[in-house]
């Protein structure tokens, strides 16, 4: 029996229950010559939750009632839109040639023990660009190279309730509470606790706005 122990212990038997639960997002966005393509998704505990294609948001696990859902569906549609018409006369303005490959993961881990771990972090064309503390509701440049456009895109973030408080709470609130509900067995947020899961998309392209303001702006020199 001892050496059975052992043995489970070495080849991690029991690590799955021992492994957090997880609700994370990815969404990547090109831009290139005034366009903007996006494109992402979403996993409940590695499972498919929502998928990002264009400017349609599908809800694949059914998190949300239809009508709720429709209404937020439209909210992100007509966000997008909004980003890529902004992209359309930034180029205009100021025509940059290259393309430029934002990308936001963002997520929340509940461990066994209860407690929760929230992150946001953002890179630009592969390189890590910025990042979002959770504890106290703050951007970082984590930029090495270009110093200016991340500084400004880190102080146009920091204007905006929606990139700093209500990140904030989508993330320590919103995220783990989608995991405590899946914890307990019940698949569904309780009433009070019932925000929008694609928030956390429509708070990533507020970031990617932010962001496209200040790449435009300092690439032609008026940081």
């Amino acid at each position: 029996m001892l050496r059975l122990l052992l043995l489970c212990g070495a080849l991690g038997c029991g690590a799955d229950q021992a492994a957090p639960l997880t609700f994370t997002m990815l969404q990547q966005t090109r831009v290139s010559k005034g366009s903007s393509e996006f494109w992402g998704n979403a996993s409940l505990d590695g499972q498919l939750s929502h998928l990002l294609e264009g400017l349609n948001v599908t809800q694949v696990l059914p998190l949300e009632p239809p009508d709720a859902w429709a209404r937020r569906q439209q909210d992100v549609t007509m966000y997008l839109n909004y980003f890529s018409q902004l992209v359309k006369l930034f180029s205009k303005e100021r025509p940059i040639n290259y393309t430029q490959s934002l990308c936001c993961h963002l997520g929340c881990r509940l461990f066994p023990n209860g407690t929760a771990q929230s992150f946001y972090e953002v890179t630009l064309n592969g390189t890590a660009f910025l990042s979002f503390h959770v504890c106290n509701a703050t951007w970082e440049r984590r930029w090495p190279g270009r110093e200016a456009v991340a500084t400004f895109a880190e102080r146009e973030l920091m204007k905006y309730p929606k990139t700093t408080r209500d990140l904030q709470h989508f993330l320590n609130t919103t995220c783990v509470g989608i995991l405590q509900a899946q914890s307990a067995g019940t698949g569904k947020q309780s009433s009070r606790s019932h925000a929008p899961l694609v928030l956390g998309l429509i708070l990533g392209t507020l970031a990617l706005l932010g962001m496209a303001i200040g790449i435009f702006l300092c690439t032609g020199g008026s940081c």
